[in-house]
């Protein structure tokens, strides 16, 4: 079995290996974060060190479009992924059969409630860190969010954690399943005592602290996440951290040893790409595709910018230099020897081009940049208050089919992870409710169902199709007035289908019981009309028969 020692010794071989394999992506990155995110500016090439707070780092973006568009970008992916005000996914049981289990039902309804209610809480801190996460997807193509649990003396939740590119390196295994994660960060010699304990903390990191003038500075460490096997101890049967599927390792890495050591049932980084190039191992953005057409528009702004000035402030020419020696440029002023006798001017303006033609060449990579950041897409699929629902249903299948192939990748690589991630958070912090007996006795297996604005527009395809042909079937009934064309249908099935693809709730459903009890109830008022309608004709029969004579 591996000692410490040499566990650490491995972590940090990998991790330069990881590290010397990114130089030309940082470099890369680093002409991104120039133009698109400043808030990034020198953290790939030098870790950020050489940028004191609060530093200007606007230098090389003369032009706002990339920084605007990547903003909107942002906003988009949460809006259609994981919308603030919305139940975006749901947990169903993997046995189908224990779909047609009310209280399966309803409690996966409520573990989904549980789960939302803790994300959402303000310490989890989820909405601004995933927004983060979309930031980073759209201009450095990886995103990578950790969750953990939420450390309070008198609290229990769920808390997030965006971690930015630069410090974050990760690897695959053989099915190109992200499963080690290697994430190097500083801490000074107070946080790091107070977080691995003075016992675990080198004495170079004690002296530190114990010098008040030193205690803040800063030590190196990585946060290693890997697979645990064998050699690391790992056995499924224990109930320590030798027995998580995941082996969690803090190294010191000017010692080049291990100050804490930790598990996890599930992979806590939930990392997604927003597409890969062939042989590439990190994410490629809108911001890579985007960047000649950003430093183009640079470029245009500098020439616009001097053409602009010429026009405001032209440049005078003259004849002869003596016109000029008492020429004023003031309000009102009178300059003699401006002009011939004859009326000719003596002093001209400098031509300065074409500005319309300028601007037009402008909004040409304007237009390029904001279509890489999916922003035309939006504009133009935006909805119509005066549309039907048919037509609400069939724009909503055009944006289904336009945005699936960019923003699928993100439910399977990122939500999915994550979402597999909480649940085995809030099942170790007992805030689960008990499971019923049919679900306990399935061993708990669950899927994901994704209901966010992006999955309905993908269900929306069928939806459409549905009401298409309900419709077309009531044309047909108005024309021929056989009511027979409906019993084609099953609106049993059809109702709740479609009520599912517009985000209804299943308990807003009326039970099997309900629905029977509705029907029963009908039925028998039908046969009350019935009879009170045929009343009058069975008493005139009457009067005209007479009554019957007793025997």
């Amino acid at each position: 079995m591996r000692t410490q020692d040499t566990i650490a010794a491995d972590i940090c071989k990998r991790f330069e290996y990881a590290a010397s394999q990114r130089g030309t992506l940082e470099a890369h990155l680093e002409q991104i974060a120039q133009r698109f995110w400043p808030d990034y500016v020198g953290v790939f090439q030098s870790r950020g060190m050489n940028r004191a707070p609060g530093s200007i780092r606007t230098d090389e973006m003369v032009d706002a479009t990339g920084a605007r568009a990547l903003t909107r970008f942002g906003a988009f992916m949460e809006s259609m992924l994981t919308p603030r005000n919305s139940l975006w996914h749901g947990l169903i049981p993997s046995d189908k059969t224990l779909m047609r289990n009310r209280l399966t039902r309803l409690w996966f309804e409520d573990a989904r409630d549980i789960l939302f209610r803790y994300r959402y809480a303000p310490k989890a801190n989820f909405q601004s860190q995933k927004h983060q996460d979309y930031l980073g997807l759209g201009s450095f193509g990886t995103a990578c969010l950790f969750t953990d649990k939420l450390v309070g003396k008198y609290e229990k939740g769920l808390r997030y954690r965006s971690i930015h590119l630069g410090e974050i390196y990760f690897l695959e295994n053989h099915q190109g399943i992200i499963d080690t994660a290697m994430r190097k960060f500083d801490l000074t010699a107070r946080q790091a005592v107070q977080k691995f304990g003075p016992e675990n903390c080198s004495a170079k990191i004690l002296q530190a602290n114990g010098i008040p003038t030193k205690q803040d500075e800063k030590f190196w460490f990585i946060h290693c996440v890997r697979p645990r096997d064998e050699e690391d101890g790992y056995d499924p049967g224990r109930l320590d951290v030798r027995g998580m599927q995941y082996g969690s390792y803090y190294c010191d890495v000017d010692q080049k040893t291990i100050v804490k050591e930790e598990g996890y049932y599930t992979f806590p980084y939930s990392i997604s790409r927003y597409v890969i190039a062939p042989g590439e191992v990190y994410g490629r953005s809108p911001a890579m595709m985007a960047l000649p057409s950003q430093k183009t528009l640079n470029e245009q702004k500098k020439t616009v910018l001097k053409q602009g000035h010429r026009i405001v402030d032209p440049v005078l020419l003259a004849h002869d230099d003596g016109v000029l020696d008492t020429f004023s440029l003031k309000n009102g002023a009178v300059n003699y020897g401006g002009v011939t006798a004859d009326g000719k001017p003596l002093v001209h303006v400098l031509p300065t081009g074409n500005l319309a033609l300028a601007k037009e060449m402008m909004e040409m990579e304007i237009a390029t940049i904001n279509d890489f950041f999916l922003v035309s897409l939006f504009e133009i699929l935006i909805e119509k208050p005066q549309m039907t629902a048919t037509e609400v249903l069939e724009r909503a299948r055009e944006k289904g089919a336009l945005l699936s192939p960019t923003m699928g990748r993100q439910q399977s690589e990122s939500l999915g992870p994550q979402i597999e991630r909480e649940l085995d958070v809030l099942q170790q912090l007992k805030l689960l409710p008990p499971m019923p007996p049919m679900l306990r006795d399935a061993k708990g297996q669950y899927s994901i169902t994704y209901d966010s604005p992006l999955s309905r527009m993908a269900k929306a395809e069928s939806a459409a199709g549905t009401m298409r042909t309900v419709q077309w079937a009531g044309e047909i009934f108005s024309l021929t007035q056989d009511p027979s064309v409906f019993d084609a249908f099953d609106f049993d099935t059809i109702v709740p289908e479609l009520g599912e693809a517009n985000a209804m709730p299943f308990r807003h459903f009326a039970s099997d019981e309900k629905v029977q009890a509705k029907r029963d109830a009908r039925q028998k008022q039908m046969e009350t009309k019935n009879l009170i309608d045929a009343a009058p004709a069975l008493a005139s029969m009457v009067g005209k028969t007479g009554a019957p004579t007793p025997a």
